[in-house]
């Protein structure tokens, strides 16, 4: 039987129309855009028109689109760069259950003599506004929350939060990677000054992605160099990349109603069956403010990576919400976030459906899954006799 692939929030597979739309940049359109000549002018045409159709999707403008190696590298240039030269000592706010790429950066700056603040969040990971309200004093901030989570699939209010930070005088960042191309992203609507975005999470390729920065919102560029992307991002253009970002981008917002529909009533057919089937199952995270493609469940008495394995032999890719520390298995941070004691958190598996999943596929999880779990519970007992 093939392998059924349930792990869209760490990566998707790239579009056939995607990868037809980059091939002719890796061979007769291959020219570096910055070049005087013909070809290169001819590149540059291209690269300024996909720039034009991200920005349509995202509600900006050309020159507000930074492109980036990916989401890490834009979350960084965001925190990092609006910070660089500007402030001594500024004040860096975020949430607890922020991607590693923003709680590290935001680590760094602390031991560069920045003042950060870690919000915390409800059960469901809902950061409210008088949380944010508190945590800001009036001194040069940026805020960075994140508009969706990659584990627990919770969808913040981030046009709330984003005008509490304003209020504040605070500049605010959102890693959107995991909602651009799932859910409707506005800059404008959401009023964000910074975000970022990442190909490879909307079936794009990898190692593209950009940052959206603001009209009058300066940045010290992380990578220095030949000056481009104004100055903001040194170093030759992925152009194969940006037109993959720009296609994939394109095709997921014009089918991002139906898609949305169709998914998140997978995802709630899934939900239902594995609450109906498995006794003393949870949910992790909201079940309205959701992305439509997360399912994060945990199972009392059982191990998630033991799940993972256990429907990994079946056929069926999965992941957890544990994370390898310092050569140890830790409960996520997300999970634990959540209020979870550490045995709860470790519970946790995540399940995420992609464009192409089918009601076939949530069907063949629901008979696979109850078993594995009924006999890992079977084995944790028999170990403890």
């Amino acid at each position: 039987m093939e392998r059924l692939y349930l792990d869209h929030a760490a990566t998707t597979p790239v579009r056939a129309e995607v990868l037809d739309a980059m091939l002719p940049f890796f061979t007769r359109l291959s020219a570096n855009p910055s070049s005087m000549h013909a070809g290169g002018q001819h590149v540059a045409r291209e690269l300024a028109a996909a720039r034009s159709r991200i920005a349509l999707a995202l509600g900006a403008r050309p020159q507000e689109i930074v492109f980036t190696s990916g989401g890490s590298e834009a979350d960084n240039l965001a925190l990092f760069g609006s910070l660089t030269g500007r402030f001594e000592r500024a004040h860096v706010v975020t949430s607890a259950i922020e991607h590693h790429a923003v709680l590290h950066a935001a680590q760094a700056l602390r031991e560069r003599g920045h003042r950060v603040t870690i919000v915390p969040v409800d059960r469901e990971g809902l950061v409210s506004g008088d949380a944010l309200r508190d945590a800001l004093d009036g001194t040069p901030a940026v805020v960075s929350i994140m508009h969706g989570n990659n584990e627990i699939g919770t969808i913040q209010d981030l046009s709330n939060l984003t005008a509490v930070a304003h209020e504040r005088g605070g500049l605010v960042h959102s890693d959107a990677v995991q909602t651009v191309g799932h859910i409707p992203v506005d800059v404008n609507d959401l009023g964000v000054d910074l975000l970022s975005l990442s190909a490879h999470k909307f079936e794009g390729p990898k190692g593209i992605g950009a940052l959206y920065v603001r009209p009058g919102v300066t940045l010290a560029p992380l990578i220095h160099g030949g000056g481009q992307e104004g100055g903001r991002r040194s170093g030759t253009e992925n152009v194969p990349g940006v037109v993959g970002m720009a296609t994939a981008l394109a095709l997921a917002v014009a089918e991002q109603e139906e898609t949305m529909q169709r998914v998140s009533a997978l995802r709630d057919a899934l939900i239902d069956g594995i609450m109906r089937a498995i006794p003393h199952a949870s949910l992790n995270g909201p079940r309205t403010r959701r992305l439509p493609n997360n399912v994060n469940v945990r199972f009392d008495r059982v191990e998630g990576d033991t799940v993972v394995l256990g429907l990994d032999l079946a056929g069926i890719d999965t992941s957890t919400g544990s994370a390898c520390s310092s050569g140890s298995l830790e409960p996520s941070h997300v999970t634990r976030a959540l209020g979870l004691e550490p045995a709860q958190a470790r519970g946790a598996i995540r399940m995420s459906l992609g464009r192409t999943t089918t009601r076939a596929d949530v069907e063949r999880v629901l008979q696979v899954l109850p078993p594995v779990v009924q006999r890992l519970r079977g084995l944790a007992g028999a170990l403890t006799v």
